[in-house]
């Protein structure tokens, strides 16, 4: 039974793959590619032939495709076809999926260095939560005022040093704060290595590592122990200068729209959320 589900979902697929791409194919614009109208003056969609001239894959493999056929593309078939047919980075993924095939990996993303208004109003809105948006560097590009109470120093760093490994590593204050510093800085540089190994060679990258290499020892040591992890919610402990001890649940979103972008949420527990509840005298 578990064997005829199987060949039902990869035939299924095949189908779906192949009214996606056929949908996409007959959408074009012909006009766009430089083409003539088609037969009885039609101006959109393209024929297979031509579809098949624009990605370099034969008529007869590119029709299969089309019909669901018991086949299997390679990744540089359907890369050539998505690019003959203009998908959009969803798009393409989308079909990769369909045959099984992983999405392409992310090999640089531009800067951002100031959140979206749209997740800026997101931190807003959490309200006694503290919490804050990274860059894909791990630059610190937005945050709430509950973080800014948190960890004042936010607001007064350099938008230069403004980076989470960097203040982690280099700024006193941080080391004090965080109750488990050890265990979190570990983690984070196994977290941040996880996700900035297809854009190490970016400048941006190199340049963070080189100066926290040459600014921390405790860095420079860690990072050639090539830690790679993962994110995982947990307790997180503060201790806070002026309120004590902190204790709240650590959470990391991804907005659908802006995904090189992450948030980081700290969901307060009860008595901390308590103590957030007055202004710090």
């Amino acid at each position: 039974m578990q064997v005829e589900m199987a060949v039902d979902d990869v035939a299924q697929r095949r189908r779906e793959l192949g009214g996606f791409l056929r949908s996409q194919r007959e959408r074009l614009d012909r006009a766009a590619y430089g083409l003539p109208p088609a037969g009885r003056g039609r101006t959109t969609g393209l024929r297979r032939e031509e579809v098949s001239y624009l990605s370099g894959v034969s008529v007869t493999w590119y029709t299969w495709l089309e019909q669901g056929r018991d086949i299997h593309p390679s990744r540089q078939v359907l890369d050539a076809v998505a690019t003959a047919l203009r998908l959009t980075d969803a798009e393409h993924d989308y079909v990769l999926s369909l045959v099984g095939l992983a999405p392409r990996p992310v090999v640089r993303a531009d800067a951002v260095d100031t959140a979206p208004p749209h997740v800026q109003r997101f931190l807003d809105a959490l309200d006694e939560h503290p919490a804050y948006a990274l860059a894909p560097d791990w630059g610190i590009a937005g945050w709430n005022r509950a973080y800014e109470r948190l960890y004042p120093g936010v607001a007064t760093t350099s938008a230069a040093d403004r980076n989470l490994l960097w203040l982690v590593f280099t700024d006193p204050s941080v080391r004090s704060l965080l109750d488990d510093w050890d265990d979190t800085s570990r983690r984070f540089l196994a977290e941040f290595r996880a996700e900035a190994g297809p854009r190490l060679g970016d400048l941006r990258y190199r340049d963070l590592v080189s100066r926290l290499s040459a600014a921390s020892t405790e860095f420079r040591a860690r990072w050639n122990e090539h830690g790679v992890g993962g994110f995982q919610s947990r307790d997180r402990v503060f201790r806070h200068p002026t309120l004590g001890r902190l204790v709240f649940e650590h959470h990391q979103l991804r907005p659908s729209d802006q995904t090189d972008v992450q948030i980081v949420v700290y969901v307060a527990d009860a008595e901390t959320r308590t103590r957030f509840a007055a202004p710090a005298s």
